[in-house]
C-alpha cells in the first residue's frame, strides 16, 4: 500500500472536510478526531455539524440534548460523521421585564455568529441546527444561510399547556395574572396556584408565540420539512422528527442542496402568508427581514402589510385565541394551514423545500406517507377556512405616519377595525411604565409610550410582555394603546405597537413626543400619528439631544453600535444580495 492510499479515505472530493481528513499532512488532524472515538469509516463520511443550544436555564432548551442525540444517531446510521457543538441561549421568559432582556436579540446574532464560526473553522460539510427558545430559531437559520452549507433546521418542540381551574393555561396567563393581582382582581393564592401549574415540563412556550411562529415559518421557508414544527417537545413524535433531520442532513449533503437553492422571494412570501394566517408573532417580521438580508433577497417591511391584506387569518391560537400548538398538531399541524392557503392560491406551491420536493409535492408526499385529514373531516373551533376566515385580513399590520415614517408593527389579536385616540404618557424605560400600570395610574384612553428601547437605544430591543400583560390584566385590553421602539413577546395581545422606526436613540419622532400629545392609532388606515405639525416636530428636533449609550463597554456596547434599524430586521450582518 502506498503512503497516498493509506492516508486517502476516499471522501467525496466536493466535501470541504477533506481539508482536515485527507492526506499524510493531515495525520495530526486525524489523531485529534481519533481521540474522540472517530474511526476510518467516519473520516470517509461527510462531516455533519449538529448545533445544539441545550441549557438548563429555560424549559425551551432543557431537553435538547435528547433531541440532538436522536439526530446524531440517525445521521451516523445514514452514513454521516455527526459532530455536536454547543451554542448559547437566553431565556426570554425569565429575563422578561429585567435589564437582562436586552441580551435576547443580541443572542440571535451571537448564535448565528458562533455557528458560522464553528462551521467555517472546522470545515463542516453540512448542518443540523436546533432551536428551542425564541432567538434560537432565527439565529440558527441565519447561520445556515450565511454558511450556505446543506442544512436542516430542527425545532425542539413546544411545551404542553398547564391546567388551572379546569382550563388550559400557558405562561401568558401568569404574566397577565400579575396585572390582575396588582389591581386586586386576583388574590395571592390564585396567582401562586397559577404559577405552579402553567408550565408542566420541557418545551417552548405553547401558544402561537415567537418560538412556534418561527418554527412554523421554517416549514414555509423550506428550511425544515413540512410537519416538523408541531409535535410537542416530550412526545415520541418529536424524536421521530429529530431522527428524520439527521438522515436528511446526510441526504442534503449528498445532493449538494443548499439554502441558496431553496430560498427565493417566493419562499419569503410563503413565510409571511403563513405568519399572518396563523396570527404569528410580531417578532416574525423582525426575523424574516433579517433572514432576507442574510440571503440577499429583497424584502421590505411594507411587504408584510401587502401580503397580510390579501391573506385571511384562519387560525385562532393563543394569544388571540385559547388554543395552543398541540391543538394544531392534533389536526395535522402546519401542513393543514399550508394546504388551505395553497388551494386558495395564497401560497407558492412550486417553492423548493429541504427535502428536494416542492411545497406542493411535499404535501402530496405527506398525504401518501402518513395521511392528512381531509378538510371536511376537520372540526375545530380555532381553525377556519379561507372562504369563512376568522378575519378577512391577516394578523400583521404595518402602520406608518408622522410618528413612524420607517414603519411600526402590530399584531391584531382583537377587533380588526380598531381606532384609538388618546394622550401620550411618556416613559423612557419599561420599568417606569410598569410602575405606572402596577400603581393603578393607567386610565382608559391612555397611549403609553416607551422609548429608547430600540436596537441601538436599548440596546437590544427588549420585549415588553411584562408591561403589556399587566395592562391587559388590569382590564385595559381594548381601551389603552401602547407604542414602543422596542419589541413585544409573541404572547402579547391588545393594541400594542412595536418596532417604531426610526427609534428614539437616532432621532426618530417617537423621541420627540411630549407628555399629553394626542396620538392616533388607526388599524384600517394603517396610521400611527401624533397631532403635531411638521414644523412643530422640527422645532423639537432642534432642541433634542441624542442620549448617551446605555453601555460603553462589553457585548451590549458592541452590538448596540452594530444594530441596524428594526425596519431592516435589526441585523448586524446585512449580507450581500445574490445575483
Amino acid at each position: 500500500m502506498s503512503s497516498d492510499d493509506r492516508f486517502d479515505h476516499g471522501k467525496d472530493e466536493r466535501l470541504q472536510s477533506r481539508e482536515v481528513t485527507e492526506g499524510a499532512e493531515k495525520a495530526p488532524h486525524r489523531a485529534m478526531f481519533r481521540a474522540m472515538g472517530f474511526d476510518d469509516e467516519d473520516l470517509s463520511s461527510p462531516m455533519i455539524g449538529v448545533a445544539n443550544p441545550a441549557a438548563d436555564i429555560t424549559p425551551c432548551n432543557v431537553h435538547l440534548d435528547d433531541v440532538a442525540d436522536s439526530a446524531l444517531e440517525s445521521a451516523d446510521t445514514a452514513g454521516g460523521m455527526p459532530i455536536e457543538f454547543g451554542t448559547i441561549t437566553i431565556s426570554d421568559a425569565i429575563s422578561m421585564g429585567t435589564e437582562g432582556m436586552k441580551a435576547s436579540l443580541i443572542s440571535r446574532e451571537l448564535i448565528a455568529d458562533s455557528v458560522e464560526l464553528v462551521s467555517f473553522g472546522e470545515r463542516m460539510d453540512g448542518l443540523v441546527t436546533i432551536g428551542g427558545c425564541d432567538k434560537n430559531m432565527p439565529g440558527m437559520m441565519m447561520a445556515a444561510i450565511r454558511t450556505d452549507l446543506p442544512s436542516v433546521f430542527l425545532y425542539g418542540g413546544s411545551i404542553m399547556p398547564g391546567e388551572h381551574e379546569g382550563r388550559d393555561v400557558t405562561i401568558v396567563q401568569v404574566f397577565e395574572g400579575v396585572g390582575a393581582y396588582g389591581t386586586g382582581e386576583m388574590d395571592a393564592e390564585e396567582l401562586d396556584e397559577l404559577e405552579r401549574n402553567a408550565c408542566p415540563g420541557a418545551g417552548s412556550c405553547g401558544g402561537m408565540f415567537t418560538a412556534n411562529t418561527m418554527a412554523s415559518v421554517s416549514e414555509a421557508l423550506g428550511l425544515a420539512p413540512l410537519g416538523s414544527a408541531s409535535p410537542p417537545a416530550e412526545d415520541e413524535e418529536r424524536y421521530d422528527v429529530a431522527e428524520r433531520a439527521g438522515e436528511l442532513a446526510v441526504e442534503v449533503v449528498e445532493a449538494d442542496r443548499r439554502p441558496s437553492d431553496i430560498l427565493t422571494r417566493e419562499s419569503f412570501e410563503n413565510a409571511i402568508a403563513l405568519q399572518t394566517a396563523i396570527g404569528g408573532s410580531t417578532n416574525g417580521v423582525l426575523h424574516l427581514l433579517a433572514l432576507a438580508r442574510e440571503a440577499g433577497i429583497d424584502l421590505e417591511i411594507e411587504d408584510f402589510d401587502e401580503i397580510s391584506r390579501r391573506t385571511p387569518k384562519i387560525a385562532d391560537l393563543q394569544p388571540g385565541g385559547n388554543s395552543v400548538m398541540n391543538d394544531l398538531h392534533e389536526l395535522g399541524g402546519v401542513p393543514i394551514v399550508v394546504r388551505r392557503l395553497l388551494e386558495a392560491d395564497l401560497f407558492h406551491g412550486d417553492a423548493m423545500t429541504v427535502t428536494g420536493r416542492t411545497v406542493a409535492e411535499e404535501l402530496e408526499h405527506l398525504e401518501a406517507e402518513r395521511g392528512l385529514p381531509d378538510d371536511e373531516e376537520i372540526e375545530a373551533d380555532f381553525l377556519y377556512t379561507v372562504d369563512e376566515p376568522k378575519q378577512e385580513e391577516g394578523a400583521i399590520k404595518i402602520l406608518t405616519g408622522n410618528l413612524a415614517p420607517g414603519g411600526a408593527v402590530l399584531k391584531a389579536t382583537g377587533e380588526d377595525q380598531f381606532h384609538h385616540e388618546g394622550p401620550a404618557r411618556i416613559f423612557e424605560t419599561e420599568e417606569e411604565a410598569m410602575r405606572y400600570v402596577q400603581e393603578g395610574d393607567v386610565e382608559s384612553g391612555d397611549v403609553i409610550v416607551i422609548r429608547n428601547e430600540g436596537p441601538q437605544g436599548g440596546p437590544g430591543m427588549r420585549e415588553m410582555l411584562g408591561v403589556t400583560a399587566a395592562v391587559v390584566g388590569a382590564g385595559h385590553e381594548d381601551d389603552v394603546a401602547l407604542i414602543t421602539d422596542g419589541r413585544f413577546s409573541g404572547a402579547t395581545r391588545g393594541p400594542m405597537i412595536g418596532h417604531v422606526a426610526p427609534e428614539a436613540a437616532v432621532g426618530g419622532p417617537i423621541g420627540l413626543l411630549e407628555d399629553g400629545d394626542e396620538i392616533t392609532v388607526d388599524i384600517p388606515e394603517r396610521t400611527l400619528a401624533v397631532d403635531a405639525s411638521d414644523e412643530e416636530l422640527e422645532a423639537r428636533r432642534e432642541e433634542w439631544d441624542q442620549p448617551e449609550p446605555a453601555y460603553n463597554a462589553g457585548v451590549l456596547a458592541k452590538y448596540g453600535r452594530d444594530f441596524d434599524s428594526a425596519s431592516n430586521g435589526a441585523v448586524t450582518n446585512p449580507g450581500v444580495k445574490r445575483e
